[in-house]
């Protein structure tokens, strides 16, 4: 029996009427990442660059997910077209590739997510679940169709050559990194830095121009306010291992640290 896969995220960001609400996902589990799918965000964001993710995680979390009408994406560890053609062949059919700088680079990445004669991702449709083991009628020709290919813009290289980044044919949206932006601009740290959010702002308004999808990182509500304010139609507001830190740190703090008694309990 033929199967259709999900609606990709860039034709839920054309739908939308209010920007989209995401969080990340780094602990590597399946059940966090099925209880953050039931929680009401608009999407997750599976990360295989900064946590300890692998292919085999990736797909269980996908599989998690999948019950629920919630966008997942998948941020592969870097623009490397061997990790995106496995990641694609789990059944990821929205990706983020991070640091895209130039043109170039976002050509290489829409390539990657492309089988021949339009780019060079290998062929495996009848093994991998990305075709449900070729159950999805014209997978291969329509495989496009399928995926939402989204570039991250984390250097000031990359702000300037917004624009050019956006336009590349393929790149369905754009998602701004300030946590490496603020690194690249010299304010390590500081995502709040005036010079940081001129540059996310000056980001939003080059990829408008051509007509894409942008999205930002914002963990401070105050600060994800006003880039929604300035247009963002996709924020990430939080993620699972940040959550949890801040939450036990707040028990903590709550039940040992002003108990007076050098955090001993009594039974």
């Amino acid at each position: 029996m033929p199967l259709r896969l999900d609606q990709p995220f860039r034709d839920r960001l054309a739908e939308a009427e209010r920007a989209q609400i995401g969080m990340w996902v780094c602990s590597g589990s399946p059940l966090i990442a099925e209880i953050a799918a039931g929680s009401g965000v608009d999407w997750l964001l599976i990360d295989m660059e900064h946590s300890a993710n692998s292919l085999e995680s990736v797909l269980h979390q996908l599989q998690a997910v999948a019950a629920y009408p919630v966008a997942p994406l998948v941020r592969v560890p870097w623009n490397d077209p061997v990790t995106i053609k496995q990641v694609l062949d789990l059944g990821a059919q929205n990706i983020i590739v991070p640091m895209v700088s130039s043109a170039a680079e976002a050509e290489a990445a829409v390539a990657a997510t492309r089988y021949p004669p339009h780019g060079i991702r290998g062929v495996g449709s009848a093994l991998s679940r990305s075709a449900r083991w070729n159950r999805v009628d014209g997978y291969l020709q329509d495989a496009a169709s399928h995926i939402s290919l989204t570039v991250q813009i984390e250097t000031a290289a990359g702000v300037e050559n917004a624009a050019e980044i956006a336009a590349v044919d393929g790149v369905d949206a754009v998602f701004v990194g300030p946590s490496d932006l603020s690194a690249s601009l010299g304010h390590l740290g500081a995502q709040a830095h005036p010079e940081v959010v001129d540059a996310v702002t000056r980001t939003f308004a080059a990829v408008k121009e051509v007509g894409k999808a942008v999205g930002v990182n914002a963990f401070d509500p105050a600060g994800a306010d006003g880039y929604i304010a300035a247009g963002a139609d996709f924020v990430a507001v939080g993620a699972d291992v940040a959550m949890l830190a801040r939450a036990s740190e707040g028990l903590a703090a709550r039940f040992i640290s002003a108990s007076g008694d050098g955090g001993r309990a009594s039974y």
